[in-house]
């Protein structure tokens, strides 16, 4: 994903710099070239050694330091940047770079850059909430560059507020969105549905299923980082959600149902990996309850089916994916649920293959579509969604 990517990272004069080097360490972990540049406020709150032992390179302090053979170094450092993170960027760096000041190595070598530029702005909360400070961040907005908003908390200073920067695993995912994949889904408003659905049977009990809502977000991850609009609608998970989509959240299926026909005909890709209860109660009462010993008769009805109304309403250039869950005759099975349900594509495993199913990383599945059945092999979740899409592009 990071492999042959070059990440230039641009430090200021904070106390949040220390944060940095979490950054440059995770990015040099998943294979990115890492670049650091520092102005000199910045080096005397972290040394330029620290990153040159994480990174393995050089790093840059000073607009006329390290031209070598010919090259000049701010040029050189811009046109091999695939995104320029600035963190923490200060408010006279902000400043700076709204107003095309190049007076020093970083804001000459961002000047000098075409690649995609994020900043995530760190400082005292007047400060940020100065109105010179809101209108630069305002202008480099309108100028293209991606604003990693600070968050409120207690700064360094001992003011509570809105300054303190976003913690580095939020920088690295405003970076892999960036970078990590070719945005050949811009402009395409895709709707997931992911996790265990839980129809109640009493204020204490429900049915549900194992469903850990994994394989789900990996394929809604998977399109937010091809640049699609991804909404997501959410059952009960316990995986870790992903950044940058819309999350609706929802309890029972029929709450899931409620959600996707509202907005189901504004989707371009429909792709229901939602492990939604068959059965809901039905007609039982807290006195019946209440006066049944031991185990309870309950009555149970079919939960409304999700993907079969998809494939009812499905509008003109809509694409429908389902999945299937099986245990024994998984290609027939699934083949007739591709026809029957008017789908364009179900994603079809094998609960009894290892590796498989609910609550684990990997999955091996077969793609079933009207031009025949193709396996894929065992495979992370993430590559099993990217796969998922490159079928469906149909490259």
């Amino acid at each position: 994903m990071y492999s042959g990517k070059t990440v230039l990272l641009g430090i200021t004069g904070g106390i949040a710099a220390y944060k940095m080097g979490y950054v440059a360490s995770g990015l040099v972990k998943k294979n990115a070239n890492v670049e650091v540049m520092m102005t000199e406020n910045a080096c005397e709150f972290i040394s330029p050694m620290t990153f040159e032992a994480l990174t393995k390179n050089k790093c840059h302090t000073s607009l006329f330091d390290g031209e070598d053979g010919g090259k000049i170094m701010h040029i050189t450092l811009a046109k091999s940047a695939d995104v320029i993170l600035i963190a923490p960027a200060t408010a006279n760096v902000i400043a700076k770079l709204a107003n095309g000041l190049a007076d020093d190595l970083l804001t000459s070598t961002v000047l000098a850059a075409t690649c995609k530029k994020i900043i995530a702005p760190a400082m005292n909360v007047n400060m940020f909430s100065n109105q010179v400070t809101q209108d630069n961040i305002k202008k480099l907005r309108e100028y293209g560059w991606e604003i990693v908003e600070p968050v409120d908390g207690y700064l360094a200073c001992g003011d509570v507020g809105t300054g303190k920067m976003q913690e580095p695993e939020v920088l690295m995912a405003h970076i892999e969105r960036a970078i990590a994949c070719e945005k050949d889904m811009v402009g395409k408003k895709v709707l997931v549905t992911a996790g265990a659905t839980r129809e109640a049977l009493d204020p204490v009990r429900f049915i549900t299923n194992h469903s850990s809502g994994k394989m789900g977000f990996a394929i809604a991850k998977e399109a937010m980082l091809r640049g699609a609009d991804v909404t997501l609608v959410k059952a009960f998970t316990t995986a870790e959600v992903p950044k940058f989509v819309n999350i609706i959240d929802v309890e029972s299926a029929e709450d899931m149902f409620d959600a996707v026909k509202a907005i189901a005909s504004d989707m371009d890709i429909i792709v229901k990996a939602a492990a939604v209860a068959d059965y809901t109660p039905e007609n039982v009462s807290d006195e019946k309850i209440k006066k049944k010993d031991g185990d309870i008769a309950i009555p149970l009805k079919r939960t409304t089916d999700i993907l079969a109304y998809l494939g009812e309403h499905k509008k003109e250039g809509q694409f429908i994916c389902g999945f299937s869950m099986e245990t024994e005759n998984v290609l027939e099975n699934s083949s007739k649920k591709l026809q029957k349900k008017n789908a364009d594509m179900i994603v079809a495993n094998n609960l009894k293959e290892e590796g498989s199913g609910f609550g684990t990383d990997t999955n091996k599945v077969t793609f079933i579509t009207k031009d025949g059945a193709f396996p894929q092999e065992l495979a992370t979740k993430e590559k099993v969604a990217k796969a998922i899409f490159d079928r469906i592009l149909d490259k």
